[in-house]
């Protein structure tokens, strides 16, 4: 009997890689949903009895979707496919009903190891006669009964971005054992005019810090900036056990410590997903306590027309913020395309 099978996820890059990654000899019906309401409105259809959910969506989030799910008492099988590999998360989907968590990007290998362990899949048995296996694995091939969306260039940029957001969350997560908050990676090619809009949304009358660090590799580079809201500070001296006084040295201490964490694991994140390595220059301070107009305009010899990837990182239950964009160059973009070519297949 053909089991209808749902992926729900934002990215057209992700619902493709789920779609692909699903076992060729499984008999299944694959529909797809871009955020939470339309996987439930999907279920309600009987289009879901296995949903794979990713987390971080518009709409309706992974979380609220299980929510829903227990809540109506709604017949879906949950397996949440994730960039945000939190400890945390793991825990809170877990508790809201999710039989399993797996991390983006998974294998194939992995993935029917899994739904054979939960009695979802069973590999086909190789047979002596070689035209009987292929009509039989014919009459299985999952069918696509959604449309997966067209993949764009910068549907590749956000999911490599997602998952390595996800991996620079998580070292931050552990280290101060909390939980970020997982944003929607903010895609963008800009003029450095437009820079000051693009971040428009972390003025309101406060000051920052921001600190800078280059990288390199394979024809590709450009700088990462974390730019670190002041008010933050006092939480994150204590969530690192700083103790006295935090003037202007022990906040550029405490601005250099999260700067590694977040630059060095989202870059190397993207750089794994492109096949590639990057070498990372020193960090350098471009300014403390000033305004992110101000911290654009004085450093806007720095960047021309640039691919700006913008991720604001927030930690649950404390007054910390912070924005970290990763600012490719133009002359980048053709090699970084090459790079993201085999998402576009």
């Amino acid at each position: 009997m053909t089991t209808p099978v749902l992926i729900c996820d934002d990215s057209s890059v992700a619902r493709k890689q789920m779609a692909r990654t699903l076992p060729s000899d499984w008999d299944i019906e694959i529909s797809f949903a871009k955020h939470g309401e339309e996987a439930l409105t999907a279920i309600k259809e009987g289009l879901g009895d296995i949903l794979f959910l990713d987390l971080n969506m518009p709409v309706m989030d992974g979380y609220e979707t299980l929510h829903q799910i227990q809540k109506q008492d709604l017949p879906s099988m949950v397996i949440v496919v994730s960039g945000d590999i939190q400890p945390e998360a793991h825990k809170r989907v877990k508790e809201l009903g999710a039989v399993e968590f797996i991390q983006k990007p998974t294998s194939k290998e992995a993935l029917a190891e899994l739904l054979e362990k939960f009695g979802l899949y069973r590999a086909s048995e190789i047979s002596a006669d070689a035209a009987t296996t292929k009509q039989a694995v014919a009459k299985a091939a999952p069918v696509i009964k959604g449309d997966i969306g067209k993949i764009e260039y910068r549907d590749c940029i956000q999911e490599i971005s997602n998952v390595a957001m996800g991996q620079a969350a998580d070292l931050l997560a552990r280290l101060l054992n909390v939980f970020v908050k997982m944003p929607i990676p903010n895609v963008n090619i800009l003029e450095v005019s437009e820079l000051q809009m693009a971040l428009s949304h972390t003025e309101q009358g406060n000051t920052y810090s921001a600190v800078c660090q280059g990288f390199i590799g394979s024809g590709i580079c450009g700088e990462a900036l974390l730019i670190f809201s002041d008010s933050s500070f006092t939480d994150i001296a204590k969530l690192l056990n700083y103790k006295g006084e935090i003037d202007r040295t022990v906040e550029l201490e405490l601005l250099m410590e999260v700067a590694s964490i977040l630059v060095g694991a989202c870059t190397n994140g993207i750089a794994q997903q492109l096949d590639t390595s990057f070498s990372q220059g020193h960090p350098v301070v471009l300014g403390q306590h000033v305004k992110v107009g101000d911290l654009i305009k004085a450093n806007a010899k720095r960047w021309k027309k640039t691919l700006a990837i913008e991720i604001t990182y927030e930690i649950e239950n404390y007054n910390i913020s912070c924005d970290l964009l990763l600012l490719f160059t133009e002359d980048s973009l053709d090699n970084l395309n090459k790079r993201l070519s085999y998402l576009m297949d």
